[in-house]
């Protein structure tokens, strides 16, 4: 993830697109998901000086795990991580092959288990679900650093 020097004529950081992905095909490889999030948010901050709270750092690898939870259960083959920087957030794109929409449940502290998306959306700035020619896309943003004015990651108090 080392980027050229903005002396060697490319673009400054603040221009550039900071990116990473990686293809999943067993439930095993959930841990590497949640790794691979952990070690891109850790270089981001070390080598790129960009800030990344510990709140954030821990609400995008529970997102990551529940997204290629969800991936690896309901759709056949591998499924896609992608981790991109851009604006002040992190973007967390999951891809699977299942054309089949998730059913975003409502809140109900009753029911057992089908609560992952719920705890995706509630530790998201954004969410959105797209089909794809192939499958679908799930992308979510997590803001990197907590609100100077106290809110916690960005979200607005009501």
């Amino acid at each position: 993830m080392d980027l050229p020097e903005q002396d060697e004529g490319h673009d400054s950081l603040v221009d550039r697109v900071l990116t990473v992905s990686a293809a999943f095909e067993g439930n095993e490889e959930i841990a590497e998901a949640r790794d691979l999030a952990r070690e891109f948010l850790t270089s981001v901050q070390a080598e790129h000086g960009l800030p990344v709270s510990p709140r954030a750092m821990g609400m995008v690898q529970l997102a990551v795990s529940e997204l290629v939870t969800n991936a690896r259960k309901c759709a056949p083959g591998p499924c896609t991580l992608t981790l991109q920087i851009e604006d002040g957030t992190v973007q967390a794109s999951v891809w699977d092959s299942s054309p089949t929409l998730p059913l975003v449940l409502p809140a109900d502290p009753t029911r057992i288990g089908q609560h992952g998306l719920e705890i995706v959306m509630a530790l998201s700035h954004t969410f959105t679900i797209q089909r794809e020619p192939v499958g679908k896309r799930i992308t979510i943003s997590i803001m990197l650093a907590d609100d100077p004015g106290g809110d916690i990651a960005g979200r607005q108090a009501l």
